[in-house]
C-alpha cells in the first residue's frame, strides 16, 4: 500500500510549473484502501484478462495504450483523494508504462493528460446504483438522434455530488472524465448496456438482443457477448470482435492457431510428398507392365529400352 504524502498543491508562477511539480502524482496518492472490499468474485478477475488479451486496436501498438482493472482512477484535482476503481478501462495515446519505465500504481488523470476512452463495469448486487446512476430502475423512452441512431434516454436524473461526498461512477465517467464509451454488463442476466457520450451526456444505445454487439467506429472494434470457455471456465464473456463479428483471439489462442496452421502445413507437405511417391511408383509400374508386354511380343531388349527410356539392365531383370 502507498500512503499519501503531505505534498501541497502549489500555486502557479510565471512561467507556469508542470503538473509534476505542482500537483500530486501517482507516487503521492494511495494505491489501495484497506477499508475497501476486494474483488467480489473470480469473474471480476478473469473477465478483465479476456478483455485486455483480445484487444486489438487498428493504428495502435501495445506501447501507446493502457488497460487496467480495479486500479485507482483519480479524476478531480480539486478533491485529489477522490477516485473510482473501474472494473476495466482503456486509455489511448498514453504510454504503456508510466514515464516509459514504471508500472502504474494508479491512474492520475491530471498527470496523464488523458482520460480513459472506454470504461466497463460488471454489475453485482451491491454496485448497480453506483454503476448505473440515473439509468438504474428508471422508465426509459426511445428517441432517434440526428444521425438516425436509436437511443434510449432515462426520464429522471441522478443525484449530484456534494462537497464531502464523491459522485457516483456514471456521473464521474460522464461529467468529470467524459469517457466516450461506457459499458455495463451483468453476467447473471447476460445483459450488456452501452452508453455513448453524445452532446455531453450519456445516451443508451440499442443493442440487438439476439446478438448484442456494440460497434465502436472510432476505434474500429466491436464488443459483444461470447459463449465459450476461458481459463477452463465456461460462461458468457465480454469479448472484442472485428466488423464481421469474428471474435478476436487471445495471445494464447493466436499461438495455438499458429501451431495448428504449422502442423496443417506440414501435413499438407507430407501428403503432397506421399502423392508424389505414389504417382512415381504408379508410373514405374506402368512402364514395367508396358516393357513386359513388348518383350512378350518378341521385340528386342535394345528397342524396348530405347522406346520406354529404361536401361537394358532393368529389362534383363524383367526377363
Amino acid at each position: 500500500m502507498v500512503s499519501i504524502t503531505n505534498k501541497p498543491i502549489l500555486e502557479q508562477v510565471d512561467p507556469p510549473r508542470s503538473p509534476r511539480e505542482t500537483l500530486p502524482t501517482m507516487y503521492d496518492l494511495p494505491s489501495e484502501n484497506p477499508e475497501e472490499a476486494g474483488l467480489p468474485d473470480e469473474f471480476h478477475d478473469l473477465q478483465p484478462q479476456l478483455l485486455s488479451r483480445t484487444l486489438q486496436l487498428s493504428g495502435y501498438t501495445g506501447k501507446n495504450y493502457f488497460t487496467a482493472s480495479d486500479l485507482n482512477l483519480y479524476y478531480d484535482v480539486n478533491h485529489p483523494l477522490w477516485y473510482k476503481r473501474p472494473d476495466w478501462f482503456l486509455a489511448i495515446n498514453v504510454p504503456r508504462l508510466y514515464d516509459g519505465k514504471d508500472l502504474r500504481r494508479s491512474y492520475v488523470t491530471w498527470q496523464e493528460g488523458k482520460s480513459p476512452y472506454v470504461a466497463i463495469e460488471f454489475l453485482s448486487p451491491g454496485t448497480e446504483v453506483e454503476d448505473l446512476g440515473r439509468f438504474h430502475n428508471q422508465t426509459s423512452e426511445v428517441v432517434i438522434d440526428e444521425s438516425g441512431t436509436r437511443a434510449v434516454n432515462p426520464t429522471s436524473n441522478g443525484s449530484e455530488a456534494t462537497a464531502t461526498k464523491p459522485p457516483a461512477k456514471l456521473e464521474v465517467y460522464e461529467q468529470y472524465l467524459r469517457i466516450p464509451h461506457y459499458f455495463v454488463y451483468s453476467r447473471y442476466t447476460q445483459k450488456l448496456r452501452y452508453f455513448k457520450l453524445e452532446g455531453g451526456q450519456y445516451q443508451e444505445q440499442s443493442l440487438n438482443r439476439e446478438n448484442a454487439i456494440a460497434w465502436l467506429g472510432d476505434l474500429e472494434i466491436g464488443l459483444g457477448i461470447w459463449e465459450g470457455v476461458f481459463e477452463n471456465v465456461p460462461g458468457y464473456w465480454l469479448r472484442w470482435c472485428d466488423r464481421a463479428g469474428n471474435w478476436l483471439l487471445t495471445d494464447t489462442e493466436q499461438e495455438r492457431a499458429a501451431k495448428e496452421q504449422e502442423c496443417a502445413a506440414k501435413e499438407q507437405e507430407r501428403a503432397a510428398k506421399e502423392q508424389e511417391r505414389a504417382a512415381k511408383e504408379q508410373a514405374e509400374a506402368q512402364l514395367i507392365t508396358a516393357a513386359q508386354s513388348l518383350l512378350e511380343t518378341g521385340m528386342e531388349i535394345e528397342q524396348v529400352a530405347q522406346l520406354l527410356g529404361l536401361s537394358q539392365g532393368q529389362l534383363k531383370a524383367l526377363q
